[in-house]
């Protein structure tokens, strides 16, 4: 199977979870459930996984960020996080720049 930037894309919209700050341990955690994370976790913080890797830029515009992708791996729970070998391939192709693309809401 070919990895191109749209099977990473496709991949990161897959992943499962949330992704929450946790201010007494100063660190990101990952849950499965928004209720799951206690109160050391501000509401506003609670992100969705697959919304959580990707990062606003200039208009409409977002940057998959390899930083938020290798959280997610080291977690160790990739089945959990619906974690796919496209994911791991950017994150180790520190080569190519991070992807840049427009996301839109897609009618399956």
């Amino acid at each position: 199977m070919s990895i191109t930037s749209s099977t990473i894309c496709d991949a990161a919209d897959l992943l499962k979870g949330f992704v929450g700050y946790h201010h007494k341990a100063d660190r990101y955690i990952v849950r499965f459930s928004e209720d799951a994370f206690g109160m050391d976790v501000a509401d506003d913080s609670i992100t969705p996984a697959n919304e959580f890797v990707w990062n606003a830029g200039h208009g409409r515009l977002m940057t998959l960020k390899r930083e938020s992708v290798q959280l997610l791996l080291e977690q160790n729970i990739d089945d959990r996080l619906n974690v796919t070998e496209p994911l791991r391939v950017y994150v180790r192709r520190l080569d190519l720049p991070e992807i840049t693309a427009v996301r839109q809401l897609r009618a399956d």
